[in-house]
């Protein structure tokens, strides 16, 4: 396997993968916050893409995608949100993502779009959400947005996921990557607090973005090892647990402030 990029997923693929699935490409850098506005990295995203896609044409190979099953691509009455449509997009960062879902369609190559949802493990970056919240938990003060969600999942089991479908030669096809479980937020702050032993304020925050619901039964019809795993509650506990065993390390120097409930 091919990997492009150096960030946290690439950094997930290569020891994991090596030299297995040599006929694909996969495309592990880009704009990954889903809060992202700006059109100069979009830009480059996009030129990325394209290099890629007439590289895969030329060779014979297999480009892989990573799109977003976030609420920037579904929400609201649209849920749950499916493949095959319909996908209104409610920020930028989702419009882009699908834009380039359309480009990777057309392009001619043998290509595979995964929708993913938040996907966790160690080396996250720091603007994605558990180690965003880590460390406002530590620093003493939190934002909250109110009603929000995020689906979690676990990067080890993206990396089912993925090697999975390479290995049935699945191409052409766009698949969600989640639990179809979201969390609350809210929820997620509690459980952070309680195992760092800190009590952040919050400030609460509303938002016009209706939580997304994801649809998983084409990822469970591809992919049937997914539907073994066990998503219930104990999955975010082990999830969190994992993260604060690893990434979570390396913002724990940050200073601790005595915060009132």
């Amino acid at each position: 396997m091919e990997v492009i990029g150096h960030g946290f997923l690439a950094r997930h693929l290569v020891p994991h993968f090596g030299a297995r699935h040599p006929h694909a490409v996969v495309i592990a850098a880009g704009v990954s916050s889903a809060g992202s506005t700006e059109g100069a990295a979009f830009d480059r995203e996009s030129a990325l893409v394209y290099d890629v896609l007439r590289r895969c044409r030329a060779e014979g190979r297999t480009a892989v995608f990573f799109s977003t099953a976030s609420t920037g691509m579904y929400a609201g009455h649209d849920c749950p949100g499916t493949e095959h449509g319909p996908v209104f997009p409610r920020t930028p960062y989702g419009r882009h993502k699908l834009g380039l879902e359309r480009v990777c369609a057309l392009s001619g190559a043998r290509w595979l779009v995964l929708r993913l949802g938040y996907v966790v493990g160690a080396g996250a970056p720091p603007d994605q959400l558990l180690p965003a919240l880590t460390r406002q938990v530590l620093a003493g003060a939190v934002t909250v947005f109110r009603g929000a969600q995020r689906d979690l999942v676990d990067v080890r089991h993206l990396l089912l996921a993925l090697d999975r479908l390479l290995t049935a030669g699945v191409t052409d096809e766009v698949v969600n990557v989640a639990t179809g479980q979201p969390r609350d937020v809210e929820n997620l702050l509690d459980a952070l607090v309680d195992r760092l032993g800190v009590v952040p304020r919050r400030a609460y925050v509303g938002q016009d973005i209706e939580p997304a619901r994801v649809s998983t039964t084409k990822l469970h019809r591809l992919v049937p090892e997914f539907g073994d795993l066990d998503l219930g509650p104990g999955y975010v506990d082990d999830l969190l647990d994992r993260y604060l065993d690893g990434t979570a390390r390396t913002v724990r120097g940050v200073e601790r402030v005595p915060a009132a409930n």
